[in-house]
């Protein structure tokens, strides 16, 4: 068997900022990120995924304004909706093969700019064509997340913190979502909805500039060069090259789908892109349909819930960081299967037990807390389960398999009710199972190592 060659320790200083530094320093090996350095990419991930959040939650909390302007019916309204979600399905198609070819970097900066974009030219919509146009682009914000796992799985090296770190930053969701209820509460009062779309872009600047000061990942770094090597025929150094980083080129010249449906990714591929399906059907009629849910299904009043919802993103947010915890102690896989199945399962009690707020509202936010808490540990699994060469493609496949699970998640909801089925029981097949089997799809995806190296921050590998 042969063993990857010692690295040297090579200070970051030795590479520059922008651009690839020489092979003499490059064969060095993976440069010691300072404290600073992953600090400073940390918080820069946090607040572009925050304004990305902000951007996407912000058209469903205005929606009905919007509609209220064109004169669309409910009907309508929806119809304008779903052909945004599939518009940001297709759109967000780009992303995988952008971090793979173009870099983690240069992906954060585009991501981010989308959500900025879809935030100011939905100031400018003068319909629903427009708008369905428009807002696609937020695809792009939406998998800015992916853009963050992939980048900071590569930053953080083998930290034993690395998780709990991640998921500060996976936490950005309820922070972005009770921004976007925030602003729209206090502005519309005092200006339209148009320019509460244009006011969010000035942040998002912001964090462009601050992205353009990052560093590229040193994996991806590597990985291009070992790819420009064997272009060049120098096979020899390429393979030397991915030794020294820890990189799998062994399928590299091949395209990134065929590589993800490879007889040695095909079931992991597959398990995690059902995972998401099915999960986000949960989070669909739970999340997203969960006011509907608590008043025609369990009585409780609008007013409660609303109440409910605010303390459903208090219960994400501490969700994410327990989760993030969890992960880096008894492993993220494990984490993931055990949040997803407890919260399928408190969902199930939550809808069939008494319709009693006392009983209702502590249960929903407890199975919020297992359903929205495994993200962190989810986006974070996902890029350290997929080798450097399709790490980008193969963490956006499952991801974009989100949206499809929200247009399922909706149909089959109002499927069940048309045929006859009360909410309770439409919002258990269409909701709560789905969380239990995306808990239980879970076994089929990789099972990762997370040796942790003695150093809390440690050189970036892939």
């Amino acid at each position: 068997m042969t063993t990857a060659p010692t690295p040297e320790i090579v200070d970051e200083t030795e590479w520059p900022r922008n651009g690839a530094p020489s092979d003499e320093v490059l064969f060095k090996g993976p440069p010691t990120l300072s404290r600073r350095t992953i600090m400073t990419t940390t918080v820069v991930c946090f607040l572009a995924w925050v304004f990305s959040v902000y951007d996407f939650v912000l058209f469903g909390t205005l929606l009905p304004k919007i509609s209220e302007t064109f004169g669309w019916t409910t009907g309508e309204a929806t119809a304008i909706a779903t052909g945004v979600t599939v518009g940001t399905f297709v759109v967000s198609l780009l992303v995988g093969p952008m971090l793979d070819r173009w870099g983690r970097k240069p992906s954060l900066i585009v991501t981010t700019a989308g959500a900025a974009l879809s935030s100011g030219f939905t100031a400018l919509v003068g319909g629903a064509a427009s708008l369905i146009g428009v807002r696609a682009i937020s695809g792009l914000g939406y998998s800015e997340e992916v853009v963050n796992s992939v980048y900071l799985n590569e930053m953080y090296g083998k930290s034993r913190r690395r998780g709990f770190m991640f998921s500060f930053v996976q936490s950005g969701w309820p922070v972005g979502a009770l921004l976007a209820a925030a602003f729209a509460a206090v502005l519309l009062p005092l200006m339209g909805w148009r320019w509460i779309f244009l006011l969010a872009t000035f942040p998002v600047v912001i964090i462009l500039i601050a992205g353009s000061k990052l560093r590229e990942s040193p994996s991806f770094v590597a990985l291009k060069r070992t790819r420009e090597l064997r272009a060049a025929g120098r096979e020899t150094d390429a393979s030397r090259l991915a030794e020294l980083y820890n990189l799998d080129i062994s399928r590299d010249n091949e395209s990134g789908l065929r590589q993800l449906f490879a007889p040695d990714l095909r079931r992991h591929t597959l398990c995690l892109s059902g995972a998401w399906l099915f999960n986000w059907m949960g989070i669909q009629v739970f999340s997203v349909l969960g006011t509907t849910v608590l008043t025609d299904g369990k009585g409780v009043s609008f007013s409660s819930a609303l109440v409910v919802l605010i303390l459903a993103n208090l219960a994400g947010f501490l969700g994410y960081l327990f989760h993030g915890y969890l992960g880096d102690r008894i492993g993220r896989r494990t984490t993931i299967m055990v949040g997803w199945t407890i919260g399928g399962v408190v969902m199930t009690a939550m809808l069939f037990g008494p319709n009693n707020s006392a009983y209702v509202i502590p249960m929903y936010a407890l199975g919020l807390f297992f359903l929205n808490g495994p993200y962190s540990a989810m986006l974070f699994y996902m890029g350290e389960s997929f080798p450097a060469r399709v790490r980008g493609i193969g963490s956006n496949t499952a991801h974009v398999m989100g949206p499809v699970g929200a247009i399922i998640g909706s149909a089959l909801l109002s499927l069940v009710i048309g045929l006859g089925a009360d909410a309770t029981t439409a919002a258990f097949v269409a909701g709560a199972l789905g969380m239990f089997l995306s808990g239980v799809l879970m076994l089929g995806a990789r099972k990762v190592s997370q040796d942790e190296d003695d150093a809390s921050v440690a050189p970036a590998a892939a």
